[in-house]
């Protein structure tokens, strides 16, 4: 399930680390006031076996803004997006933000409109077409073909011959974290976007958007759409368009 915040700002860009990263403070502010001990329990220890933490978010959207080269535009109505499989969270979200009339997103007041949640599609065919909005970011072993490492900063685009096999390891994971049929599969990747770096609090994650068909249990894939795809969902990464 998925939050939809409709904001206006007088703002007119924000600087480059400011557009993912204040996402996942606002996100666990919410929980810290509404759900608190939710909130400790996902930032100590994540959830199910591997430690995942089960939200997401999006960069915030002002279709309206003028471009700038070299700026993120905002300006006019947008919207900024939380998600998570886990009912409890987005409840919590949903109460913390009918009780706020700003966000403040890394120094930028926006102030709220409106609350709208979205359900996700039904996935009835046991198929979906995910895009993102936002960078994947994976992390791969850091080898070479001959087995030697590389790097140990293995972070993966897309188009690189580890990608898939991590990508469909996390698809798997995810649904193990929250006890779901992990039998969810990439069949293809469809879209590969431009590279982009953002800096979040563990430093720049590099990564690029994606199109791509996952073929899955409906529950399962719907859980996906709440979440993100890939790797630190919770710092905006992988925000899949609704």
């Amino acid at each position: 399930m998925r939050l939809r915040i409709e904001v206006t700002t007088a703002a007119t860009e924000l600087a480059w680390t400011k557009v993912l990263a204040p996402g996942r403070s606002l996100a666990y502010d919410l929980l810290a006031r509404e759900a608190p001990e939710l909130g400790r329990q996902l930032h100590s220890q994540g959830a199910g076996p591997y430690g995942m933490v089960p939200l997401g978010h999006g960069a915030p959207v002002f279709p309206q803004a003028t471009r700038r080269r070299g700026a993120y535009a905002v300006g006019g109505r947008g919207w900024v997006e939380l998600g998570s499989p886990l009912f409890e969270v987005v409840a919590a979200f949903t109460q913390g933000i009918k009780q706020r009339e700003l966000l403040d997103w890394g120094g930028t007041a926006f102030r709220i409109l409106n609350v709208t949640p979205a359900e996700p599609p039904a996935y009835a065919s046991g198929r979906g077409r995910f895009r993102t909005i936002t960078p994947v970011v994976m992390k791969g072993t850091g080898r070479d073909e001959s087995g030697s490492r590389t790097t140990r900063q293995a972070w993966l685009l897309p188009t690189d011959r580890e990608f898939p096999v991590f990508f469909q390891r996390n698809l798997r994971r995810k649904a193990e974290s929250l006890r779901l049929d992990p039998e969810v599969s990439l069949t293809e990747i469809s879209w590969v976007g431009a590279k982009r770096s953002f800096s979040v609090a563990q430093g720049a994650k590099p990564g690029a958007p994606v199109e791509v068909e996952l073929s899955g249990p409906p529950e399962t894939l719907q859980a996906i759409w709440s979440w993100g795809l890939g790797q630190a969902n919770a710092a905006g990464f992988g925000w899949i368009a609704a």
